[in-house]
Order: C-alpha cells, then sequence, then structure tokens
C-alpha cells in the first residue's frame, strides 16, 4: 500500500522519512522535491507492502509530530491527470 505523507518540514529528506516509517516496514520511501530548487515541496510518500501494517502507520502516525509539524498520513490516491 502507498501511503501519502503531508505536513512535511522541509529539514525532512528521503532518509528521515524511512526512520520515521521503517518500523512499520516501509520498503520505499520518496519526499518530493521542486525540479527547479530541489527544496521538498512538503509531502512524500511510503510504500508498505503489508496491509496490516500500512493501516498501523496511518493510524499511528497521522496527527503524530514530527521536526515540529504534525504528519498527516493516508493511503495515496491515483494521480489525476491535469487536462
Amino acid at each position: 500500500m502507498k501511503l501519502y505523507i503531508g505536513n512535511l518540514s522541509w529539514n525532512i529528506d528521503d532518509n528521515k522519512l524511512n526512520e520515521l516509517f521503517a518500523s512499520y516496514g516501509a520498503e520505499e520511501v520518496q519526499v518530493i522535491t521542486d525540479r527547479s530548487t530541489g527544496r521538498s515541496k512538503g509531502f512524500g510518500f511510503v510504500t508498505i507492502s503489508d496491509d496490516a501494517s500500512a493501516q498501523k502507520a496511518i493510524t499511528e502516525m497521522n496527527g503524530k509530530e514530527a521536526d515540529g509539524r504534525e504528519l498527516k498520513v493516508s493511503e495515496a490516491k491515483p494521480r489525476e491527470d491535469k487536462y
């Protein structure tokens, strides 16, 4: 299951995001960055293959503070075309 992680501090990079979700079996993490500046856009994605662990991560991490910001954690929705 792919999780959306929002309201990230700009100080959180892929490594720090991985640390936050490692105990839930995070397999892939990605903080989304601006193409021109390389700066975080304040959200990212975490992939956890075990659905029960992913649900536990949503329950336990949504609203948890990380680097002074309250995380928003939910199941990622498919990307919509901009057309």
